[in-house]
């Protein structure tokens, strides 16, 4: 699907919804999980709309290895990846971020590639430049940030050793 096609613009629309917000994090995950697994790591479903990534990071609070998928806006230019901490526009900062804060070093698969990753929080005018980047990339990423009153954590993953 292009950025340009009709497709690509409905799809923006519906996954703005709350409907989508509702129903989205309980099966997208599950999908991408059995399918990048099945394919070895070569195939996200939900790359087929947005790049993504498959994140390992360890728990904040069990340090046991955990698996997200999740969308990535990579910046070409520099051989980083931006994740959004979005949680599709729902309350509370997603899982995944926490883990990061705790443990910045992660790995992650990208286009069938294993990564060992640096993750590190964007802050004050860095996240600022980052967001509006974000948005440009992906629109529906302001109606998230508008349903929610915390701010949407931004990460930048670039490539350790």
């Amino acid at each position: 699907m292009s950025n340009g096609s009709a497709g690509f613009r409905m799809m923006q629309k519906v996954s703005s919804t709350p409907l989508f917000a509702k129903i989205a994090p309980h099966f997208i995950p599950a999908m991408d999980r059995a399918v990048h697994r099945l394919t070895g790591g070569k195939v996200l479903l939900s790359a087929q709309m947005l790049p993504g990534v498959v994140l390992t990071a360890r728990g904040a609070k069990s340090g046991q290895p955990r698996r997200t998928p999740l969308a990535c806006m990579p910046e070409e230019e520099s051989g980083s990846w931006i994740l959004i901490g979005s949680n599709f526009g729902r309350p509370g900062h997603p899982a995944w971020t926490g883990n990061l804060l705790k443990h910045p070093d992660a790995r992650m698969s990208w286009k069938g590639e294993d990564i060992a990753v640096r993750a590190e929080l964007l802050t004050g005018p860095e996240r600022a430049a980052a967001w509006e980047a974000v948005l440009a990339f992906w629109p529906p990423y302001a109606t998230y940030q508008a349903r929610v009153e915390r701010e949407i954590r931004l990460f930048r993953l670039t490539r350790r050793g």
